[in-house]
C-alpha cells in the first residue's frame, strides 16, 4: 500500500529551493543551467528509456581526478576489462589524491559480469589486528579518546584491503597481466605530478599531518610551508612500491618488503605487537552477496555489511517508494525522503556491523539484513512517515523475536575522505567501487609512499551502552562497520546506471538524494547529481542550500547550511549512449569510447 502525503500551503512559499537554482556555498548557477534543472524537476518529468545498448558496447570511466580517468581509459583502449581499468585508477589515485583513498587503504565492489548476468560484491574492507581489543580508543579513565587523537594514535591503522581485492577481483575478471596496469602510476609518481587545489587546500589545513616525518617530506617543502596548487610532487617511494607490486603480483604487498614498511610504521608510533607482519599475511578478501531491493522497475543493489550503505539506502528508497509516486511534487517528496532517511539511519545505528557479529538474540545477520528489507517491514516503517516530522525516531523490530533491546546505538567517529569510481568496459561488464582511507591522510602514518589508513575508528568509540553491547565494537580480525554505497542499477537484468560517493556516513544521503531525483522527479542522471544535497546522517537534517532550509523550517525541520562536499562519479546507460554523471564539488572528469 502506497501512503502519498499532503503539501502544506507553507510549500508554496519557496520558488527556488524544490529546483536546485542555487548551491549552499552561495554560487548561483547560471540562468541557462538553472532552466534546465527547473524544467527536468517539474511534476511528471519523463523518464528516458533505459537499457543495455544492443550493438556496439561504449566503454566509460568516471573518477574523482583526471590522471586516473585518463589511466582507466588507456587500459580500455587496450582491450582491458573494467577490473583491469579499476587496479589502474586506483594506483593513480593513491598517488595523486592521497587524502581520500590509496593501497594503505580499503574498498568495497560492486562486479557486474555481462558473459554470466551476474552480480558480485567483492569486501576489501580492513580488518583490525589481532592487538586489537573493545577498550582501544578508550584512555585510562574510560572516556573515548579525542577525535584526532584517535586518528593519529597508530592504533587506527586496519590491515589494507584493496590491494587484495584487487588481486582476487584480476583473477577472475583481469584481461591484462597484472603487471602492466600500473605503468600509469609509476611514471606519474617518478615524473612527478601537479598538485591539484583540493590536495593543496588539505595539506594546509591539516598541520598534524607535518609531525610524520615521511608525510611531512612528500606534502610540505624544504621550509615546512604546505605544497600550493600548481607544485609538483614527485613521489619516488610510491614508484619502488608498485614496481614490487607490478613485478611480484598481489601477495607480496602482505607478505614481503611492503609489508614490512607498513608494519614498521605503525611500530614507530605504537611500539611493537600493535600491527604485526602475521596480521598482514592472514589478510583475505571476501566476496559476498549484493544487497537488493526493486524500486519502480528498477533493482537496485548496493554493498551489504560490513558495510551499512547499501542497507540503508535501500530502506530510504523503498520507504520513498511506499509513501509518493513519480511525477509527485518535490515539495511532497522531501519531507518523505527526509523522514525515511531518520528512519533508516536509526536502523543502521542499531543493527549493522561486521556480519560476523551482527548476531544478536535468535537472529543471524542474514535474517536481520533480510527482515530490515523485507516488504513488511518497509510497510510498517512507512507508515510512521506522516505529513509532519516525527518528534522522535527510533529503530524498528525487523525479525520476528525481539532484538531491539540487546543492541545499543553505535557512536563511531566515521569520516568523509573516501573516493568513487565507476567503469564500463567494451565487454558491458561494470564496476561500482568506493575506496577509502577513512579521515584525510587517513591515520598521517606514510609507508612506501602509501598513506595508512585509520579505519579502525570506523568501530564504535564506546564498546557498549549501560552494559548492553554495540555491534559494532572493536575486535580482533573484525571489519569495521562502513557507510560507503557502491551502487549498480539493472532494468531487465541488463545495468542501466553504475554510481557511488564519498563523504563518511552522509555518502548514504548523497547517493539516496540523488537516485531519488533522478527516478521520483526525473532529473537527468547530471542533474540529480548536481541538485543541493539533503542529509540526515548524524541526527539532524544539513543541506546546502539556504533556499531549502527556508523551506524545511516551513515544514518543521531545524536544518543546518554548510557544504556538503560529495564526489559522486558514474553514468547511466540509456538505449546506446553512456551518460556521464560528474560532480561539480570535486575534481574528477569521464571519459568514454566516443571522447
Amino acid at each position: 500500500m502506497r501512503h502519498t502525503l499532503k503539501a502544506s500551503a507553507a510549500m508554496a512559499l519557496i520558488p527556488c529551493v524544490l529546483t536546485a537554482c542555487a548551491r549552499g556555498d552561495g554560487e548561483t548557477r547560471a540562468p541557462a543551467e538553472a532552466e534546465a534543472v527547473d524544467a527536468v524537476a517539474s511534476p511528471g518529468a519523463a523518464l528516458p528509456e533505459a537499457g543495455a545498448s544492443e550493438g556496439q558496447v561504449e566503454w566509460a570511466v568516471a573518477a574523482a581526478n583526471p590522471l586516473a580517468v585518463d589511466a582507466g581509459a588507456e587500459i580500455l583502449r587496450e582491450g582491458g576489462s573494467a577490473v583491469d581499468a579499476a587496479i589502474a585508477v586506483q594506483a593513480v589515485l593513491g598517488l595523486v589524491e592521497p587524502q581520500s583513498s590509496g593501497l594503505g587503504g580499503g574498498a568495497f565492489m560492486l562486479y557486474y559480469d555481462a558473459g554470466s548476468d551476474s552480480l558480485t560484491a567483492y569486501d576489501g574492507r580492513e580488518t583490525a589486528p589481532a592487538s586489537a581489543g573493545p577498550d582501544m580508543f578508550l584512555e585510562e579513565d574510560g572516556r573515548p579518546m579525542g577525535f584526532y587523537d584517535a586518528v593519529t594514535s597508530g592504533y587506527s591503522v586496519g590491515v589494507p584491503g584493496v590491494v587484495a581485492m584487487l588481486g582476487l577481483a584480476h583473477e577472475q575478471h583481469g584481461e591484462l597481466s597484472w603487471d602492466a596496469l600500473f605503468d600509469a602510476a609509476i611514471a606519474h609518481a617518478d615524473n612527478g605530478f601537479t598538485v591539484s587545489p583540493r590536495l593543496a587546500g588539505l595539506i594546509e589545513k591539516l598541520p598534524r599531518l607535518k609531525q610524520t616525518p615521511a608525510a611531512a617530506a612528500l606534502y610540505f617543502d624544504e621550509e615546512g610551508m604546505p605544497l600550493e596548487a600548481g607544485d609538483r610532487l614527485v613521489n619516488a617511494d610510491y614508484a619502488r612500491t608498485l614496481r614490487t607490486l607490478a613485478s611480484e603480483g598481489p601477495a607480496s604487498f602482505y607478505t614481503g618488503s611492503v609489508a614490512g614498511q607498513i608494519v614498521e610504521a605503525v611500530t614507530e608510533k605504537t611500539g611493537p605487537g600493535v600491527l604485526t607482519m602475521d596480521d598482514m599475511a592472514a589478510y583475505e578478501p571476501v566476496m559476498r552477496e549484493p544487497v537488493c531491493s526493486m524500486m519502480l522497475s528498477y533493482e537496485l543493489c548496493s554493498m551489504g555489511p560490513p558495510s551499512s550503505g547499501g542497507v540503508t539506502l535501500l530502506q530510504i528508497l523503498s520507504l520513498v517508494d511506499e509513501t509518493v509516486e513519480p511525477g509527485d511534487a518535490p515539495e511532497v517528496v522531501w519531507p518523505a525522503y527526509v523522514e525515511a532517511s531518520r528512519l533508516a539511519y536509526a536502523d543502521r545505528d542499531r543493527y549493522l556491523a561486521d556480519p560476523a557479529y551482527m548476531a544478536v538474540g535468535g537472529a543471524d545477520a542474514d535474517a536481520i539484513v533480510s527482515g530490515l528489507l523485507s516488504d513488511a517491514y518497509m510497510g510498517e516503517r512507512a507508515e510512521l512517515i506522516g505529513a509532519e516530522p516525527a518528534e522522535a525516531v527510533e529503530p524498528g523490530e525487523p525479525v520476528a523475536q525481539p532484538i531491539r533491546e540487546g543492541r545499543a546505538d553505535d557512536n563511531a567517529y566515521e569520516l568523509p575522505s573516501t573516493s568513487h569510481f565507476s567503469i564500463r568496459d567494451a565487454e558491458g561488464n561494470v564496476v561500482s567501487m568506493t575506496t577509502s582511507v577513512e579521515f584525510a591522510f587517513g591515520s598521517h602514518l606514510v609507508a612506501g609512499g602509501m598513506v595508512l589508513n585509520n579505519q579502525l575508528t570506523d568501530f564504535s568509540r564506546e564498546p557498549s551502552a549501560d552494559g548492553i553491547p554495540v555491534a559494532n565494537a572493536p575486535a580482533p580480525g573484525k571489519r569495521p562497520r562502513s557507510s560507503m554505497t557502491p551502487v549498480i542499477a539493472l532494468q531487465d537484468e541488463a545495468p542501466v546506471l553504475a554510481i557511488g560517493s564519498p563523504g563518511g556516513p552522509a555518502i548514504i544521503g548523497y547517493v539516496a538524494k540523488t537516485l531519488v531525483a533522478r527516478y521520483f522527479l526525473g532529473d537527468d542522471i547530471q542533474t540529480a547529481v548536481e541538485r543541493p544535497h539533503l542529509v540526515t546522517a548524524r541526527g539532524g537534517v544539513a543541506t546546502e542550500s539556504e533556499d531549502l532550509a527556508r523551506f524545511l523550517r516551513a515544514v518543521g525541520y531545524e536544518p543546518e547550511v554548510r557544504e556538503l562536499t560529495s564526489g559522486l562519479y558514474g553514468f547511466e546507460i540509456v538505449g546506446e549512449e553512456v551518460i556521464p554523471a560528474v560532480d561539480p564539488r570535486r575534481e574528477g572528469t569521464f571519459e568514454s569510447a566516443d571522447d
